[in-house]
């Protein structure tokens, strides 16, 4: 049986939780449970914090997990990133007083207090830097106002609340993390099949099922505007003179598509939604 490791709280778990659900497996019913058995797809589900998942599948206790790419590599594990999932996205960045750090290079010699000190003393060998990293669990931003650090290396969505504690964002990005399906041993029996289901998922999400009517002699016109994903469906219909086209259209770009379609001459445009994909 597939041992999954799923993140049990925090920003990762709720998506994780209904991307497994959409691809066909169980989910947990008890937000309590710290497991779930599901036989039918030959799987078991392990819900652990997101700081542990990258542990666990490294030691091989468990065969592939959800978690944040910034925890994996902060963790030095030996699990590795096999597939992105495209949630979750998170920007880490040093931070610190105006006017105190400009550049990088000023953080030589400097305390940096965060929360991923392997992550960020990785990034600043790598730039030649020597800190004194100072390892907090969480809320590194007041570090600096109580003295225990002279910048800090933290997320950052908007930078509304390092400005709320006095700090401006320097220096260039550390990572541009996101959620990843991660593994020490990718070649196990059912990984592939996870990573099949789960790309569906990402597909019917991001695409959409667009069907129109139009005159044959249109038809290369209407091909450029929704080639699909290799071509499109085109089938005849009563009048020989038009064909039905079906083809899948990224979901941002809907309505855009169907204006440019109705402008060539398309008509009787329909668009439904996909529930799953295999690509």
């Amino acid at each position: 049986m597939l041992r999954i490791a799923v993140p049990n709280k925090g920003s990762l778990s709720e998506t994780a939780v209904e991307m497994l659900v959409e691809a066909g497996y169980t989910g947990r019913r008890d937000p309590r449970a710290l497991t779930v058995a599901d036989p039918r797809n030959g799987v078991e589900f392990f819900y652990l914090r997101p700081r542990d998942i990258a542990t666990y599948v490294g030691s091989g206790a468990l065969d592939v997990g959800i978690t944040g790419r910034d925890l994996l590599l902060d963790s030095s594990s030996e699990a590795q990133e096999i597939q992105t999932l495209d949630f979750g996205d998170s920007t880490f960045r040093f931070a610190a007083v105006p006017g105190t750090v400009h550049e990088l290079g000023d953080l030589e010699g400097r305390r940096v207090a965060t929360s991923y000190p392997t992550l960020v003393g990785e990034f600043l060998a790598r730039h030649g830097i020597t800190a004194r990293l100072v390892k907090l669990d969480g809320a590194v931003e007041s570090a600096i106002r109580l003295g225990v650090a002279d910048a800090v290396a933290d997320v950052v969505s908007t930078g509304s609340t390092l400005r709320a504690q006095g700090l401006e964002i320097v220096g260039p990005v550390i990572l541009e993390s996101t959620a990843v399906l991660i593994s020490a041993r990718p070649e196990v029996d059912g990984i592939a099949t996870l990573q099949r289901r789960l790309q569906g998922v990402l597909v019917a999400r991001q695409y959409v099922l667009m069907d129109y009517d139009l005159p044959r002699a249109l038809l290369a016109q209407a091909q450029a505007v929704t080639p699909g994903l290799e071509s499109p469906t085109v089938s005849p219909l009563a009048d020989p003179d038009w064909v039905a086209v079906r083809a899948m259209v990224p979901k941002d770009d809907t309505n855009h598509v169907m204006d440019a379609l109705y402008d060539i001459g398309a008509r009787a445009i329909l668009v439904s939604p996909i529930h799953a994909a295999r690509i």
